[in-house]
Parts: C-alpha cells; sequence; structure tokens
C-alpha cells in the first residue's frame, strides 16, 4: 500500500489546495506557479497536524521521513547544505491554517544556525555583524516559541547590552556587542532549560515543526477560533521555506503591504517597510517603519518589480491582498500573500469597488464581507460638538477606525475582569502580543505605544471591528505602577480616556458618541444582498423604540414581541402583583382589567411602528414569581402599600417560589391554570390590531405565539381560549381579521411530536434559546461557570448560546419542521433565539428551509447578509415569502 502523502513542495501545490496545505502553503504554491519570486520551501499538511495529535503528540516516522526527504529536495535547488559549515542552508517555519489568523500561532526565523554555521554564514556573506544577528533572533525565538522561556527575559538582556554601551537601536549595535547578546542569550537557555542551546539544525526542525503543530491549541488561538468558528479538526499546516534575509545592511529590508487600504478601501498601495531588518521586525512593531512609497526612492527597481507582482496578485486572487516580502541585497522575495483583514467599511467599499471594475460578480461580493463585521458600523461615534471643545492630548496611528471610550486598563487580564463587571475598557500597552486576544476581545479600543499600521494591535483590532490607537511614540508607559504619561499629565488605571481610530487622535477624558450613519456602499452591498436572500429577516422587539431601530436596519417583521418586558415598568407592576397575589378569579380579573388599556397601547405603538409589516407576540412567559420581592424588607413595603399583611404575602412569595423556575409554572402552563391571564393579553392583541387597521389603514395579520408547549392538547386548551376571545372582539367589532395562532417550539418533545403539534399551530418559532438549555441540560444563567473547563478540556469548542449546536438542537429543529410541513404544508417557520443573529446559525436555517430568521434589531444587516450569503453558497428552491 502506497504511503498517505504528508508533505509537499511548494511547486506540487496550487491555490485550491487551501484545505490541505492551508492558506500560505496554498498561495505559496500558486505564486510560484505563476513565476513570482518565492523562496524555496516545503509545506506539512493539515493532516500531517491532525495525525500529530492523533499519535498523541508525536511526530511519525513517516512524516519525519517525508520531511527530510523534502530538505534534501530544497538543498539541491539552492545548492545549500543543511547544517554545512561552509554555504549552510537556513530556513524558517511559519504556521499556516486554511483562515487566516494573524499572528494567533507560531514563528521561528533563521532556524539551522549554531555555533559552527554562524561562522559559516559571516564568511559566505563577509558580513559577521549580520550572522550574529541572525543567530541572537533565532535563540530568542526558538527558547520562546519552542521551549517556552520567556521572551521578556531576552529583551531585558538587549536592552542592558544597549545601555551599557548607550545605544537606542539595535541597528546599532555592534558584531562584538552582539556576539555578547549570543552567550548571555546561550547562559539563559542553560539557567532555564538545565541543558545547552540544541546545536543539532535537524533536532531544531523536528522541535520547531512540533512547537507549530502545538500551537494551533495554545490558549489565544483556541479563543480566536472559537470567536471565529473555527472548528479544531481543521487544523494548521506548517511552512518550512529557505531563509532570506531582510538584515544584510542598507540594500536589504522587509515589509508588509495591502494592494488597497484595509482601514479604509482605498484603491491605493498601503504598506511598511524597514531597511536592514527582519519580517517579524514590522509586525511586531519594535520599530516603527517607514510608509511603502519611500522604497522608490530607496530601492526604485525593487519598488517598481513589487508595484507589478501587487497589481498581478490582487487581479488573479481577485480580492485585496495582504503581502510580505523581503529584499536581500537588492533582490525581491514575496514571502506570502493572502486575502487581507479589513474594517467593514473597507470591505464595503472594496466589494462594491471589484464588481464596479468588473473583476468579480454581485454574488461574490456578497462573500467578501463578513457579516459579524457589519456590527461594528452600527455602533456610535463621537459626537462632533463635543470635540470642538475637547483637547487632544495626543496623536497615534488611526489603525482601526470607530471610537471608544472607557476606563484604561494595562493588561488583557484587568481589562477582561472589568468587563465581566460591566465597565467599558481601553486596553492601554507598549505593544499587543498574540497572548493579549482576550483583553482585546474585551476592549472598546486599543491603544499602544509601539507598532504601525500592520502591527499586530492594528491587524487583529481591524479583524473584530475594534477601535485601534497604534504606535503613539509619546505614550510613557510604566506598567508596575499602573499609570501611563501623555500631554503632560499621569492617568491611572480606571482613569477615562477616548481614543478616535478614524483619526489617531486621543482625548484624556469621557467623550459623548452618537450612533453611525450608515448608506453609500452599505446600501448597495445591503441592496444586493436583499434581491438574492429568499430568508426573511425580523427582529426581536418589545417597544415601538425597538421597533423603529429595527426597520432602520431593514428588519421585515417582528419574530419576537416579548409581553413580559412590558409587565416590569413602575406604572404596570401594581397591578401585575394585584393580580399574582390574588386568591379568586374575580380578583384577578379586577387586576387585569388594569392591565388591560396598558397592554393594548403597547401593542397599538408596536403596530404604528411595523405598519405593514408582521408582528408575532408571544404570551406572557416568565414564572410569575419573577414580579415579585424575594427579601423580607421588600415584602414588607409591598404588604404595606397593597393593604395586606406581612405573613400573608410572604407565605404567597414562598408558595410561589420553585426549585427550578426554567421548568416550573410559566409559558403555556400559567394560562392552563389561569385562563383569564391568556384572554386579557389576547383581547389586547386584537383590539390594538383593530384600532390600528381602522385609524391608519394597515393590513395586519397578528401572531399570537404560546409559549413553552410540550403536548399538543396543552396547545390546543389555550389557543381555544385565544380563538374564542379573539373572535368575541373581531365579531364585536364587525371588521374582518385575520389572525394566526401558533407556538414556540423550545421544548424538545415539542420537537420531536411536531406532527402533532401542527395540527393546531398554524406556525412555529424556534426559541432556541430554551431549546438549547433544555437539550443540553443546562441553565443558561449558570452554564458560564463551567464552559470554560469545557473549552479548555477540548469537550466543548464554541458557546451554544452564542452559536447553534447543529449536530444536536440543530437535529430537532430540522426533524420538527420537516414533521410540521408533513402535518401542515403552509406552516410558518422561524426562529428568534439568539442565534437567530449569528452568521452561522443563519446559514443552518436557510438550509432547513426556515422562512424568517429573528434577531436584536443591531444584529438585522448581518443576519440579512448572512441569509444572501446562504443562497449564494447553497441555492434553495424559491419558497412562499412568509
Amino acid at each position: 500500500m502506497e504511503n498517505k502523502k504528508y508533505v509537499y513542495l511548494f511547486n506540487e501545490g496550487n491555490a485550491k489546495m487551501k484545505n490541505l496545505l492551508g492558506g500560505k502553503g496554498a498561495n505559496l504554491a500558486e505564486m510560484m506557479n505563476l513565476g513570482i519570486p518565492v523562496p524555496e520551501g516545503f509545506t506539512l499538511s493539515t493532516e500531517a497536524c491532525t495525525k500529530y495529535y492523533e499519535d498523541d503528540k508525536q511526530l511519525s516516522e513517516e512524516v519525519v521521513g517525508q520531511i527530510y526527504s523534502a530538505l534534501a529536495s530544497i538543498e539541491e535547488t539552492t545548492g545549500k547544505k543543511f547544517g554545512s559549515v561552509n554555504n549552510p542552508l537556513l530556513v524558517s517555519v511559519r504556521s499556516g491554517a486554511r483562515v487566516s489568523m494573524p499572528g494567533m500561532m507560531d514563528t521561528i526565523l533563521n532556524l539551522g544556525l549554531n555555533d559552527e554555521t554562524v561562522e559559516g554564514l559571516s564568511g559566505l556573506t563577509n558580513n559577521e555583524r549580520f550572522a550574529y544577528d541572525s543567530y541572537r533572533r533565532f535563540i530568542q525565538m526558538f527558547s520562546d516559541v519552542v521551549m517556552g522561556i520567556e521572551k521578556r527575559k531576552f529583551e531585558d538582556i538587549l536592552d542592558e547590552v544597549k545601555d551599557a554601551k548607550g545605544i537606542k537601536f539595535d541597528t546599532d549595535l555592534t558584531s562584538s556587542d552582539l556576539k555578547e547578546v549570543v552567550k548571555k542569550y546561550k547562559a539563559l537557555y542553560i539557567k532555564e532549560m538545565g541543558k545547552d542551546f540544541p546545536q543539532d539544525p535537524k533536532e531544531q526542525l523536528l522541535e520547531a515543526v512540533t512547537a507549530v503543530f502545538r500551537s494551533w491549541d495554545n490558549p489565544r488561538a483556541v479563543v480566536y477560533r472559537r470567536l471565529n468558528d473555527i472548528p479544531r479538526e481543521w487544523g494548521t499546516a506548517v511552512n518550512v521555506q529557505s531563509m532570506v534575509f531582510g538584515n544584510m545592511g542598507e540594500t536589504s529590508g522587509t515589509g508588509v503591504a495591502f494592494t488597497r487600504n484595509p482601514a479604509t478601501g482605498e484603491k491605493l498601495i498601503f504598506g511598511e517597510y524597514l531597511i536592514n531588518a527582519q519580517g517579524e521586525d514590522v509586525v511586531a512593531g519594535i520599530r516603527t517603519p517607514l510608509p511603502i512609497s519611500r522604497l522608490e526612492e530607496d530601492l526604485p527597481e525593487c519598488y517598481k518589480q513589487f508595484m507589478e507582482i501587487a497589481e498581478r496578485l490582487e487581479k488573479h486572487y481577485k480580492d485585496m491582498q495582504d503581502m510580505e516580502f523581503t529584499i536581500e541585497q537588492g533582490k525581491l522575495y514575496f514571502l506570502q500573500t493572502r486575502n487581507g483583514k479589513r474594517t467593514s467599511q473597507a470591505a464595503l467599499k472594496i466589494a462594491v469597488d471589484l464588481v464596479e471594475e468588473g473583476l468579480i460578480t454581485k454574488e461574490e461580493a456578497i462573500l467578501k464581507v463578513d457579516a459579524k463585521q457589519l456590527d461594528s458600523l452600527l455602533h456610535p461615534n463621537f459626537d462632533s460638538k463635543e470635540l470642538e471643545n475637547t483637547e487632544i492630548i495626543a496623536k497615534g496611528l488611526p489603525a482601526s477606525p470607530g471610537a471608544a471610550c472607557g476606563k484604561v486598563y494595562f493588561t488583557a487580564e484587568t481589562a477582561k475582569e472589568h468587563h465581566e463587571k460591566g465597565e467599558k475598557v481601553v486596553l492601554v500597552r507598549i505593544e499587543t502580543s498574540p497572548e493579549d486576544i482576550e483583553g482585546m476581545v474585551a476592549a472598546e479600543g486599543i491603544l499602544t505605544a509601539r507598532g504601525g499600521m500592520t502591527s499586530h494591535a492594528a491587524v487583529v483590532a481591524r479583524g473584530m471591528g475594534t477601535c485601534c490607537v497604534a504606535g503613539c511614540g509619546d505614550l510613557k508607559i510604566d506598567e508596575e505602577a499602573k499609570t501611563f504619561e501623555l500631554g503632560g499629565k499621569v492617568y491611572h488605571e480606571g482613569d477615562y480616556i477616548s481614543l478616535d481610530g478614524s483619526t489617531g487622535n486621543i482625548y484624556g477624558q469621557a467623550i459623548k458618541t452618537i450612533e453611525n450613519e450608515i448608506g453609500g456602499h452599505f446600501g448597495t452591498l445591503m441592496a444586493w444582498a436583499d434581491g438574492i436572500r429568499k430568508l426573511k429577516v425580523r427582529t426581536n422587539a418589545d417597544t415601538a423604540r425597538d421597533a423603529e431601530q429595527a426597520i432602520k436596519f431593514g428588519a421585515e417583521g417582528i419574530g419576537l414581541c416579548r409581553t413580559e418586558h412590558m409587565f416590569f415598568d413602575e406604572e404596570r407592576i401594581p397591578a401585575v402583583r394585584e393580580m399574582i397575589v390574588s386568591k379568586t378569579e374575580e380578583q384577578r380579573r379586577k387586576a387585569l382589567d388594569k392591565l388591560l388599556p396598558m397592554q393594548r397601547e403597547d401593542f397599538i405603538k408596536i403596530y404604528e411602528a411595523m405598519e405593514d409589516r408582521p408582528v408575532n407576540i408571544r404570551l406572557l412567559d416568565p414564572p410569575l414569581h419573577e414580579f415579585l420581592p424575594q427579601l423580607d424588607e421588600d415584602i414588607r413595603d409591598l404588604a404595606k402599600e397593597m393593604g395586606l399583611s406581612f405573613e400573608d404575602l410572604k407565605q404567597t412569595v414562598e408558595s410561589l417560589h420553585e426549585f427550578n423556575p426554567m421548568m416550573g409554572h410559566r409559558g403555556c402552563r400559567l394560562p392552563v391554570s389561569y385562563p383569564e391571564m391568556a384572554e386579557m393579553q389576547t383581547r389586547a392583541i386584537i383590539e390594538a390590531a383593530i384600532d390600528v387597521k381602522k385609524r391608519k389603514g394597515y393590513k395586519i395579520v397578528p401572531e399570537i405565539m404560546i409559549p413553552l408547549v410540550g403536548e399538543v392538547k396543552e396547545l390546543k386548551y389555550v389557543k381555544d381560549i385565544v380563538v374564542r376571545t379573539a373572535n368575541e372582539v373581531i365579531t364585536k367589532e364587525g371588521i374582518d381579521l385575520r389572525y394566526l395562532v401558533g407556538t414556540m417550539i423550545e421544548i424538545p418533545r415539542a420537537a420531536l411530536t411536531a406532527d402533532e403539534i401542527a395540527e393546531e399551530a398554524e406556525f412555529f418559532s424556534f426559541g432556541t434559546n430554551d431549546l438549547t438549555q433544555m437539550t443540553f441540560g443546562f441553565s443558561r444563567d449558570d452554564a458560564g461557570k463551567f464552559l470554560k473547563d469545557y473549552y479548555e478540556k477540548k469537550i466543548y469548542e464554541f458557546d451554544p448560546f452564542q452559536k447553534l449546536d447543529q449536530r444536536g438542537v440543530g437535529k430537532l429543529v430540522k426533524m420538527a419542521a420537516e414533521l410540521g410541513k408533513k402535518t401542515r404544508p403552509d406552516i410558518h417557520l422561524g426562529i428568534c433565539g439568539e442565534h437567530g443573529g449569528d452568521p452561522s446559525s443563519v446559514e443552518f436555517c436557510h438550509a432547513v428551509g426556515l422562512n424568517y430568521v429573528s434577531c436584536s434589531p443591531f444584529r438585522v444587516p448581518a443576519a440579512r447578509l448572512a441569509a444572501a450569503q446562504a443562497e449564494v453558497k447553497n441555492p434553495r428552491p424559491m419558497v412562499e415569502a412568509k
């Protein structure tokens, strides 16, 4: 039997092999096929990563054999030898998952150097300084990435040597200075590891490959995967590439560039480079780089060749490219190209421009914008009136647009901790590193002292749609004292600052924000999306204000109006409490009569806001004890207010206490016990619809939703009350009004018996929040306490309350939809849980044939785009619009 292939030379692959070779490996192969100058190398496939984990985190003999064989092929092509003293082959080892994960996994450069090959490199290049600079970089990277020795310990040594010599920049160190640094680095390695730094290049290579595979599961990569729906089983590829050196003097350099501006989308090359540097220097933001336009002055031939290749790559990939390049003594090499991360504004402009330039179709444009990114477009900017009188204390680089205001914190941990307490936070760092991902996610904005527009902070912030100001050179941070100095003032942890990621301005105070105006490219792309999608998008809204907001964002109706939210109003709560403590039906009806006009008025306002659009109203859902006080002093105050004895009210409160309210006396179980509650709510819904229909002439078809049904007889009992009450009101008013009665499928038994339930229900709305709770058997409110352990132990990859569990909960949704349609072919099917705004869940709803999704107002645009993307990927036959 033929051995499985795990290792591919660059010239054996192409762009279509992304799943196997990862994005970076597939694109390196494609560039080689296009005749673009790419240093020779090979890729260990994502299958090799999967095998590594299957083999108890070991590289098998088979994989090692294929690595050595590929290495021999590179030696032959380059004429260099791995481990040779005379003509050493050095390599870089980089990760490359099938989707771009900037900075989340690890890189090692200059691998193959040891005490002997460094002398060979020095002699070969006639540049001892360069050789020892490369060696000290390699020792630091290998020790940090492969062996887990803190990078800071090496940086401290470097800073000590620079201070002792009175030097500011690394580039000012002489070869003898660098030899001293190497000596101290190796001593640190022995101290930390109890053994000498490895001298065998093959041992170095296997250790480095193992470390990259291992980094697929490091904490920051796991968090990034969870945020971006990247399954663990995909694994990462590893690219081993012969080194080219940007740190060989003034005709060498390294840079990162985008074919368009990733912050604005403008069609203009956007990039930075450093002369006499290696790639990590640009990305890590240790030195502030020069704009790419300066390359035309420094190395005009390289600039011309670079511009030609950049344009060629964009046309070939039909998208904005993010490229890494190195110039070695005047010769240009491309080390990477990929579709670049961009802000939501840039994504919209680029997608629309590419269609107008004739490069792509509208359908392809729709797939180029990340639906989740639209969220950042809908969030506020600073109020320009406030800015007029506000002092700008400093300016950095406008690395990721938007406005952010919050309290200053200096570590990812404290930022996350205070965010979880409900504070708005701004993360302030000298420079961010991939370990900061959770703090960056928690932050409203990010401010760094170092780094350019392509630094880690900038790239990750843009991808997340988070405001970022980078490279503020005036920022003096004292992490120990938890302070920073800017504009002559010292700011402490917990002080407010504001950032403008569009201008780079920094303000030393809290500034009011205002809503973003949307239009232009957003409107164009969303019109294309609306013309393509089959799935309707509604909103979850309990007030006319929410409804109006959602309509602005393109909502086509209300998929969930929660009536209990109206009951908590301070004017209404006394009547609600009066109803709950009533001992007889007569007393309850008296209290409900007080609530009726209030509920009716709420529904009138919502119908007026929604005009002809459908509105789905859910009858009272939560258990009654939620409306009553729980503390003795509050019960005493309420008893006095209601003219009851403390003991009597206390007994009522205790009698309503439930051990498991989620499964208690709530939903449809309330009108089974108290039919008059469903009567009052039905009357309010129908009377409001009639009122608005008569006054405004809207074609209103109320949808009345009975929650928490698990048995068809239960549904029929409550439905009969609703139908009888509705028909009485309609007959009395002498008007023609159609209405629908349906149910929320949120109990597994309802999904399993959906064919029976559909005999009574004219629509199903999947309440995936509760359906997820019931199916998993854990409470949404408590799950946060232990889900992190499940992520760490690789039991769950994502939060099932954020992203629909398609294999379990999804199977129930699919089954219920199919069973419901068998009984009632014209049944309306929708989803109104939080998942209605999650793009991967929307795609699932499209695939199983639902009519609509419903989500919170701010998530409506993302759902509209996701629905169009689902149709482009998986077209479904035309369905009747509901």
